[in-house]
C-alpha cells in the first residue's frame, strides 16, 4: 500500500489539488437529488439499492481518494509545522465532507423514514424537528460519525443500520489514521531534511 501511495505517477501530487478534490466526492449526490425529484417512481422502486450504493461509494471514496490524498500530502516537502497544520485542515475538510455526505443521504431518503426518535418531546419541539429535517440529518450524521451516539435516534430499516454502522466505522478509523499520519509525517520530516 505504501509503495502504491508513494509512486511517482500518482494522481494527487500536491495539497492544493487534494483540497479541491475532497468536496468533489459530494457531486454524485446532486444527480441523486435530481433523480429523487424528477424520477420519483424509479427512485422509489430502487430505493434500497440506491442507499446501499451510497454507502459503498462513500466508504470506498474516502479510503481510495480522501485518505490517500492526506497520506500523499504527509510526504510533501514543507516545513514540519506548516505540513501538520495543513494535514489537520485537510482532515477537518474530510470530516465535514463525510458528515455532510451522510446527512444529505439521510435527507434524500427521508430521515424520518430511516430513523425513529425514541425521546419524549413536547409536540412543539417534535414539530420543530420535523420542520428542520436537514438539520436533523446533520445532527444524526455528526453524532454517528463522532461515535457519540445520542441513543435517541434508532434506525428503522436494515439499510439505515448499515449506513449508521459504516459511518461509525469511518469515524473510528479516521481518528486512528489521523494520528498515524501525523506521527509518520513528523518522523518522515526528521529523517529526511527538507529541500526547498
Amino acid at each position: 500500500m505504501i509503495n502504491f501511495l508513494e509512486r511517482e505517477n500518482r494522481y494527487i501530487k500536491d495539497i492544493d489539488l487534494a483540497f479541491f478534490l475532497v468536496p468533489m466526492i459530494l457531486l454524485p449526490l446532486v444527480f441523486e437529488w435530481y433523480l429523487h425529484i424528477s424520477e420519483n417512481a424509479f427512485f422509489t422502486q430502487y430505493r434500497d439499492e440506491i442507499l446501499v450504493a451510497n454507502i459503498i461509494y462513500i466508504v470506498l471514496g474516502r479510503f481510495l481518494l480522501l485518505d490517500s490524498a492526506i497520506f500523499i500530502f504527509s510526504h510533501s516537502k514543507h516545513k514540519v509545522n506548516m505540513a501538520l497544520i495543513q494535514v489537520v485542515l485537510l482532515y477537518l475538510e474530510v470530516t465535514l465532507v463525510t458528515i455532510i455526505y451522510y446527512a444529505t443521504v439521510f435527507y434524500i431518503f427521508d430521515v424520518f423514514s430511516l430513523f425513529h426518535l425514541s425521546a419524549q418531546l413536547t409536540p412543539e419541539n417534535l414539530q420543530d424537528i420535523h420542520n428542520h429535517s436537514f438539520i436533523t440529518s446533520v445532527y444524526i450524521s455528526a453524532v454517528t460519525f463522532t461515535t457519540l451516539g445520542s441513543g435517541d435516534w434508532l434506525p428503522q430499516t436494515l439499510n439505515a443500520m448499515i449506513a449508521v454502522t459504516s459511518e461509525a466505522i469511518l469515524g473510528v478509523i479516521q481518528g486512528g489514521v489521523f494520528v498515524a499520519i501525523l506521527i509518520y509525517a513528523h518522523q518522515n520530516k526528521e529523517i529526511r531534511p527538507n529541500k526547498e
